[in-house]
């Protein structure tokens, strides 16, 4: 059952604090749900080398916070990695290798955790996700600004013989309750925020199990299948009632294809890495309203149809 919990304080930043000569405002920050493993922990690798300070969240704490630390080590290896290029490219007076995104203070950089259990089959736990949704605004808003990319990839496979009427109806509030109502109650409260900021955006782990033709088209997993397909729904509907990014906000789907995770096991084609790519992109894209798409489902960088 999800639930609202209180952050540890020593991870909140203080009032009115600043890291080296920028303020803590000036710095771009994102969320990633299911942040502790897999496409969520590899997306949020991806954002912290473009800059980004994260929040890590997950269901488990502990998982999430050996997540954070393993994050924050990684990018102290990137700063140490960016200061050693700087003084070679200095010492040879060569700016080539200098890339502004990658020149971050370690302090700039720390990633913060938020435990949030997604399992919200009750009407009060869903309303129990939108309230950690909300004290994660009040928490970080007054001090980073708003986030500038929330990632949500959090999301459980139905059990292997969920054909659609064989699936228990537990199974069916289970699996609709991580995959598409906290999906809901993330989208509700952050989304609102963005769009009325007129700046931000949203990307949220689909599947090609979930499109309507091609490999969605096969029966099987019905509640994974018809969750994912109502995530692509609701990206698309969002995107139509937002303007399709004229008005600052984007909203979009991604497909990661088969990856090495816990969900698609060790044979998979593709690292965990290579499945984030796409996800990564799409937070970080140039973006011109009129030209550039959102509100489709991407994968490896291109619109596929669901």
């Amino acid at each position: 059952m999800a639930s609202v919990t209180s952050q540890d304080s020593s991870s909140i930043p203080a009032a009115g604090s600043t890291s080296g000569s920028e303020s803590e405002t000036a710095k771009p920050w994102a969320i990633v749900t299911g942040g502790s493993r897999g496409l969520g922990f590899e997306t949020a690798k991806g954002l912290a080398a473009q800059g980004y300070r994260l929040l890590l969240v997950a269901k488990d704490p502990e998982r999430l916070r050996r997540a954070t630390e393993e994050l924050n080590a990684y990018v102290k290896t990137l700063n140490e990695t960016n200061n050693s290029n700087k003084i070679q490219a200095n010492n040879s007076n060569d700016n080539s290798t200098k890339d502004p995104h990658r020149n971050l203070d370690v302090e700039d950089q720390i990633a913060h955790s938020w435990p949030i259990d997604f399992e919200a089959t009750t009407p009060e736990a869903l309303a129990g996700v939108q309230e950690s949704a909300r004290k994660i605004l009040e928490t970080y808003q007054s001090q980073w600004g708003l986030p500038k990319v929330v990632v949500i990839a959090h999301g459980v496979m139905s059990a292997k013989m969920s054909k659609t009427l064989r699936t228990d109806a537990n199974e069916w509030r289970r699996v609709m309750s991580i995959n598409l109502d906290s999906v809901f109650a993330l989208v509700n409260v952050f989304g609102a925020a963005m769009s009325e900021a007129r700046d931000g955006r949203i990307i949220i782990y689909s599947a090609c199990l979930g499109r309507m033709s091609g490999p969605g088209n096969a029966g099987g997993l019905a509640p994974y299948r018809i969750s994912k397909a109502g995530v692509n729904a609701l990206v698309r509907n969002l995107a139509h009632e937002t303007g399709h990014g004229a008005r600052g906000f984007l909203i979009d789907a991604v497909c990661p294809n088969h990856s090495r995770t816990d969900m698609g096991g060790a044979d998979a084609p593709r690292s965990a890495e290579e499945g984030a790519t796409c996800a990564v992109w799409l937070a970080t894209r140039p973006f011109t309203a009129g030209q550039d798409q959102t509100g489709l489902l991407w994968e490896d960088n291109e619109v596929i149809p669901w």
